[in-house]
């Protein structure tokens, strides 16, 4: 079947009641309409709030006499499942999934218990149990302060006047084109939640118990620390390693984390896929217990990403070595533990202000680069002497920028890293760790350019903080110079 594009609008009572997509331009409504919710799609988090500030809206449209209320655009993928003719009239839910589970809760309240949509298995996610309920809960008992023949009128109202513009297409890519990148009430998908819904449609040859497997897991991340993760770090790093000046990262660019898929033929796609299956197999073999060597590594921060089930395990493992190099406990993680120079940048002085985060940020980057490149999952003594040995150079190279300005920002700091004339340790660390083939090449090139500032810029910096913040001089420096 040619791929199609359509538009529609329709009632909440048509598509909730009767299974209708009405007033299709151009067409005949479209009959038989099953509404579903993907797997790709985010958990409902709509609170009891949300569902309130909607009921009240209508409520304002109705006692304005307003002859439509029109409640958004709903955007659906129509699935064409050619060897099953039961799937015919699927219409996966891409965007306005809050907004069709918030309506279909509102009109169980207000008495119509036969609605097809809430019959559906939905993800098994803390916020859709949690929110489904207590959204319920709010809404009927809301409508039940209405008296019986209001509420006749209004629960006509909400069928009849209620209306979704529809945008219809057979295509999922164009679906997403048209996906406008907002949930309900105007707040912004984060580009990683968009890049779920991309690889999860890459993963049409596993099970259903298995991408709930893996949905569950991401979903079970901090979604903040994820959108964090892809934003300030995996983004910025790539573009750094390879010249470049990162800015935000969004629907734009985000093409730049969909890898390598399983119809990519070009001999750089097939040489990675094949290093992904072979790292693979020797780590489920018994090569690694009995040779004694350590599982191979299946990512690199700066080689495509292998599109679908690679990149959720890919996400997952950054986002532990990111919490690991963080998190500077003496017995915990693997890498950056009891460090005296991160002790330092962890007091309070050193963590607050758009300056000292900037700084932080490229000193932990480019430490995470280093890691992914040059440290086994579980390092050695020598390998950890040898980080301890890049984190003082890291540290001197990072914190010369906070250093030489009074107010550091975005601009100042690209600047830094691409090689800013006339200021001291200005140069792009991170292309120099990937070009580098040992860590002791690295170290020494570092040696070579970088140079501590003279101890008369440090200090004046340190004089400028609050008396009640301000760290000892001494051991501030004395770690500078470490």
């Amino acid at each position: 079947m040619d791929a199609y594009l359509k538009l529609a609008i329709t009632s909440v009572g048509d598509l909730l009641l009767r299974d209708q997509i009405t007033h299709v331009i151009g067409e005949n409504a479209i009959s038989n309409a099953s509404l579903v919710i993907p797997n790709y799609q985010r958990p409902y988090k709509w609170t009891a709030k949300n569902a309130i500030q909607l009921l009240d809206d209508i409520i304002d449209s109705k006692n304005d006499n307003k002859e439509t209320y029109r409640v958004g655009t709903l955007i659906l993928h129509h699935e064409i499942n050619e060897d099953n003719n039961e799937n015919k009239n699927q219409y996966n839910i891409v965007d306005g999934q809050q907004r069709i589970i918030t309506f279909s809760l509102l009109l169980k309240a207000l008495g119509n218990d036969e609605i097809k949509f809430l019959q559906q298995e939905l993800s098994n996610n803390p916020n859709t149990i949690r929110n489904i309920p207590n959204n319920y809960r709010t809404l009927k008992g809301r409508v039940a302060n209405i008296s019986d023949s209001d509420k006749n009128d209004f629960l006509e109202y909400v069928e009849n006047n209620c209306e979704f513009i529809v945008v219809i297409t057979s295509e999922i890519s164009e679906a997403f084109q048209f996906f406008d990148s907002q949930n309900a009430r105007g707040k912004k998908l984060y580009p990683h939640d968009l890049l779920k819904a991309y690889h999860l449609r890459e993963m049409s040859d596993l099970d259903d118990a298995e991408i709930q497997k893996i949905v569950k897991v991401w979903e079970n991340l901090n979604q903040n620390e994820l959108s964090t993760l892809f934003s300030d770090y995996l983004y910025r790093v790539r573009e750094w390693t390879q010249g470049n000046i990162p800015w935000e990262l969004n629907e734009h660019n985000i093409y730049k984390f969909k890898g390598v898929t399983r119809q990519d033929n070009y001999p750089y796609a097939q040489f990675y896929k094949g290093a992904f299956v072979y790292a693979e197999t020797v780590n489920q073999s018994t090569m690694p217990f009995v040779s004694g060597i350590q599982n191979l590594k299946r990512f690199q921060l700066i080689t495509p990403i292998i599109a679908g089930k690679p990149f959720f395990e890919y996400t997952k493992h950054y986002f532990e070595i990111l919490k690991d190099i963080q998190n500077n406990d003496k017995y915990e993680g693997y890498f950056v533990n009891d460090n005296h120079i991160v002790k330092t940048l962890d007091l309070r002085v050193y963590k607050s202000g758009t300056g000292n985060l900037i700084t932080r940020l490229l000193f932990d980057t480019a430490i995470l680069l280093y890691v992914d490149r040059f440290c086994p999952d579980r390092p050695s003594k020598v390998d950890l002497e040898m980080l301890d040995q890049f984190i003082v150079f890291v540290f001197v190279w990072a914190y010369s920028l906070r250093a030489q300005y009074k107010r550091l920002g975005w601009v100042s700091a690209q600047k830094y890293i691409m090689g800013a004339p006339n200021i001291c340790n200005s140069f792009n660390i991170y292309k120099m760790i990937t070009e580098a083939d040992s860590p002791v090449t690295l170290l020494s090139a570092l040696s070579e350019s970088t140079s501590p500032l003279p101890k008369a810029i440090i200090l004046e910096k340190i004089n400028n903080y609050d008396k009640d913040m301000k760290p000892d001089k001494n051991i501030i420096y004395d770690n500078y110079l470490s």
